[in-house]
């Protein structure tokens, strides 16, 4: 009767222990199906890449992890073999678990008196990593062994590991096997050497421990021993293993996200914002930024910057600061953007965000609207002082630069020498709601309703300023610069983008007339600061009440750049700082440079169909026939008018 009780006092606590636990690894069973779809449909966060016109590469954006994924069919053969000799050699054999293995672990934690190996599969792993804690609990392993099961049901043992390799923590902030090849190495991974994957498969056991860019000797090591496993299993010969061993490969400091152009970067960003998943969608975004102009551009703004430092006397805790915009002038397309001089000390994009005082540079559309109006770039204009009410008992007193006055002058010296007095005059002749209206019909806006406009009182970004400057660059056809080439998804897919036409203002013939005279600008007027050997350019300087801005917007027959200088508290950069001595110096500077790294260049500008040229007193003259030179000078009978 005794022994009756003993065995039932025994037995049955097993019995419904057995019972209990059976009940609830069929519960588990059940919801395993709905657990593992995670996996199965796998969808990690994908870094994007910001490339360049020529494929390289800008920067990569991502929220948390910076992965680039790699499927099955890219991963060599070598690193999958690697990865079983090290992490699990009979993957291909079992259903999920390795029952040898959980035993073996089993009898060391229990001789240990603790958790210390857990003896689990890849596919083990894997769950435990997307779908549990890492709680050291039999719980958890119980939950762990049912959905590797489950899973292993579910897809195949290639998928698996196609998971596992994308979806793994290499250090460094790598995830997935080809984010760590690009980064350690800078290789894709078919051309990884035997060493270089048996270092990157030692990094999923104790990333920080085994990276290479930290301790490479433990890294090495780790790999050497991974190397000899592979021989041992026959899955490598002596020579192969001999050879590795030897290696020791040149580990690179990469940084995750790369950004070599912050401004552009930021830029990118901002303009593909209705993307919500944007750092995470896996997109590769191809700029028409040149990397070659960007670094040119980048390099002639600090230089401009500490010209103008030495210049003021002051150090690099200055308020001062500069922007440039590089496109070109055929497309419009943005081929350098630079916001700053320093990104780490600010991240204000000066070339998109800042609405700055256009100056002077604002005169070459008033001269061109006077062109449209009747008159000619010999037709004579006063430079005289005048005063103007601007309502009560206020009045407005504009003076010349060089607060001298020339009396009668043409309207081509006037805007070569950048005479303020002589424009504003221009305004009130032609009338001031035809210049108004006519700058409205440029694309320019919010411009004040008074005279100051005749000598930019009005703010405009740097890109803005760009796609103003682009009338005469592209003769008479404004463009939209744009950034963005291409938008493709993950999946292959191209992202439509809106365009803005280009939108044809004047004919070539009437565009000329002013760029005729920009080009003088820089021979022999306010910016021959800007002058280039060996090349034609035009362009305009603007300087703003106090020096408060200093502009350069010029071009080549290719290639425009806007320059801007000012201080980021909108203060006075300093008495005598103009455009044409702090913005025009950056804009020859980075042209030479452009020319030496691409001597197929555009050096002359083309004279276009529809344009007579006179020499009169001396100078040649533009008209077109249907704004012909007035009489106002005597012409040379020496030089007959000449048609293009």
């Amino acid at each position: 009767m005794l022994k009756k009780i003993l065995w039932v006092l025994f037995i049955l606590p097993v019995l419904i222990g057995g019972v209990v636990g059976g009940g609830y690894i069929l519960f588990l069973w059940g919801e395993a199906g709905t657990e593992v779809q995670k996996i199965v449909h796998y969808k990690p966060a994908l870094a994007t890449k910001i490339l360049d016109t020529k494929g390289r590469l800008i920067a990569n954006l991502y929220e948390n992890e910076f992965r680039i994924y790699a499927p099955f069919s890219e991963i060599p053969p070598k690193m999958i073999e690697a990865l079983l000799a090290v992490e699990d050699t009979l993957f291909f054999e079992h259903n999920g678990i390795n029952l040898d293995a959980i035993m073996r672990a089993f009898l060391k934690n229990l001789r240990h008196q603790k958790y210390s190996e857990g003896g689990s599969t890849l596919t083990q792993q894997l769950v435990k990593n997307m779908l549990l804690t890492r709680e050291k609990t039999l719980d958890r392993k119980i939950k762990e062994i049912v959905l590797a099961l489950k899973l292993e049901q579910k897809i195949s043992k290639e998928a698996i590991l196609e998971r596992y390799l994308n979806q793994t923590f290499f250090g460094h902030g790598f995830y997935g096997v080809k984010t760590a090849s690009l980064g350690y190495f800078k290789k894709p991974l078919k051309a990884l050497t035997l060493k270089e994957i048996a270092m990157l498969m030692a990094l999923p056991r104790a990333p920080s421990f085994y990276d290479p860019t930290k301790h490479l000797d433990f890294s090495l090591t780790r790999a050497n021993s991974i190397i000899r496993r592979l021989f041992n299993l026959g899955w490598i010969t002596s020579t192969e293993m001999q050879s590795a061993l030897a290696q020791v490969p040149h580990v690179y400091r990469t940084t995750t996200t790369q950004n070599v152009a912050p401004y552009v970067v930021d830029e990118v960003v901002r303009t593909l914002g209705f993307l919500p998943d944007l750092k995470t969608g896996g997109y590769t975004i191809k700029l028409f930024i040149d990397l070659d102009y960007q670094n040119l551009a980048r390099e002639a703004l600090v230089r401009g910057y500490e010209s103008a430092l030495e210049r003021l006397h002051e150090n690099h805790d200055s308020t001062l600061n500069g922007a440039i915009v590089v496109t070109d002038t055929h497309t419009g397309h943005i081929l350098a953007m630079v916001g700053g001089v320093d990104y780490t000390k600010s991240a204000f994009n000066r070339s998109t965000q800042a609405k700055r005082q256009f100056g002077s540079a604002i005169k070459p559309f008033i001269y061109q609207i006077a062109f449209e109006h009747g008159l000619s770039s010999a037709s004579l204009i006063p430079d005289v002082a005048r005063t103007f009410t601007t309502g009560g008992s206020r009045s407005w007193r504009p003076k010349n630069y060089n607060r001298k006055f020339s009396g009668l002058i043409t309207l081509k010296k006037a805007l070569v020498n950048s005479i303020n007095l002589a424009t504003i005059n221009l305004v009130d002749t032609v009338g001031f709601d035809t210049i108004y209206e006519g700058l409205q019909g440029f694309g320019f806006s919010n411009l004040p309703k008074n005279m100051s406009i005749s000598l930019g009182s009005f703010g405009i970004s740097p890109l803005e300023a760009s796609m103003q400057y682009s009338l005469f660059s592209n003769y008479g056809t404004l463009l939209e610069p744009t950034l963005i080439s291409d938008v493709i998804d993950s999946q292959g897919q191209a992202k439509l983008l809106q365009a803005t036409p280009p939108k044809p203002i004047l004919t070539p013939a009437q565009a000329w007339l002013t760029l005729s005279i920009l080009k003088e600008v820089v021979e022999r007027g306010t910016g021959a600061r800007a002058r280039v050997p060996g090349m034609e350019v035009a362009g305009k300087t603007g300087t703003s009440n106090n020096y408060v801005d200093g502009w350069f917007c010029g071009f080549s027959p290719n290639l425009q750049a806007i320059v801007w200088f000012g201080r980021d508290d909108n203060s006075s950069i300093g008495r005598g700082m103009a455009g044409g001595i702090v913005a025009a110096p950056v804009f020859a500077d980075f042209m030479r440079h452009a020319l030496q790294i691409n001597p197929a260049l555009k050096r002359h500008f083309s004279i276009p169909q529809g344009v007579i040229v006179q020499k009169i007193n001396g100078e040649l003259y533009y008209s077109t026939q249907n704004v012909p030179l007035q009489d106002d000078l005597e012409q040379d009978d020496s030089t007959q008018p000449l048609l293009f």
